[in-house]
């Protein structure tokens, strides 16, 4: 498959959220879209890799579906691997919501080029630093280790490597000699749960695609 199609407010581009913890990110999504008068996009199914995940409680507060699709529940010989058999299962749950966009908000196993084939620019990712610095999952520790002055939030698509697909958008905060991991965190989500929403919305607008390895876009004058 190509892109998503283009959303509207009659028909709004049906999204997934992949999410593995407590979902923060994730419900200043859903109080995004909530505060839109008409949106182009709905949030039809909140999915995570672990049954204990906090942010499955909240997307049912919110009235979403929330289902889990844990590693540990796939049991499989010798073929398809294990990973492959877990991917295979949350493509089930993705077609039985007919989503069209995946939204990962906390996500934390790598997607394989055999799933992303079929989803080729139709995956975000918003991930902790400025990539292509600070890939992987200790950001914040890399940017206070690395004695750089600037860090922020990157939203990109999504490819099978780590924290490496085109980058959409990103945010800057500054980094304080005396920060800790939590203080430069905190300071980091509060440009994420405002960057992350506005991203998406262009994206189920139609605002800009992936074309090879580039962001395209376009209709930047519209509302």
């Amino acid at each position: 498959m190509g892109g998503p199609r283009v959303g509207t407010p009659s028909s709004p581009l049906r999204l997934a959220v992949l999410i593995s913890g407590g979902g923060s990110g994730m419900q200043a999504l859903l109080d995004h879209e909530s505060k839109i008068a008409s949106p182009c996009f709905t949030t039809c199914v909140v999915v995570s890799d672990r049954k204990g995940a906090g942010g499955l409680s909240i997307a049912a507060e919110y009235g979403i579906a929330a289902e889990a699709v844990p590693l540990e529940d796939i049991t499989v010989d010798a073929t398809p691997s294990r990973r492959r058999a877990h991917e295979m299962a949350l493509q089930l749950v993705l077609e039985r919501h007919e989503v069209e966009g995946i939204i990962l908000s906390g996500y934390m196993r790598i997607l394989t080029a055999n799933f992303l084939q079929d989803w080729s620019g139709r995956v975000l990712n918003i991930h902790p630093s400025l990539l292509p610095r600070h890939p992987g999952a200790h950001a914040h520790h890399d940017v206070l280790t690395s004695g750089d002055t600037v860090s922020g939030c990157t939203v990109h698509f999504v490819d099978s490597g780590m924290d490496t697909g085109a980058i959409i958008a990103q945010s800057e905060v500054p980094v304080h000699k005396d920060d800790t991991i939590e203080m430069l965190q905190e300071r980091v989500k509060v440009v994420e749960h405002h960057l992350y929403p506005h991203v998406i919305a262009d994206f189920a607008a139609g605002r800009f695609r992936l074309e090879g390895e580039t962001v395209i876009w376009e209709n930047l004058h519209d509302d």
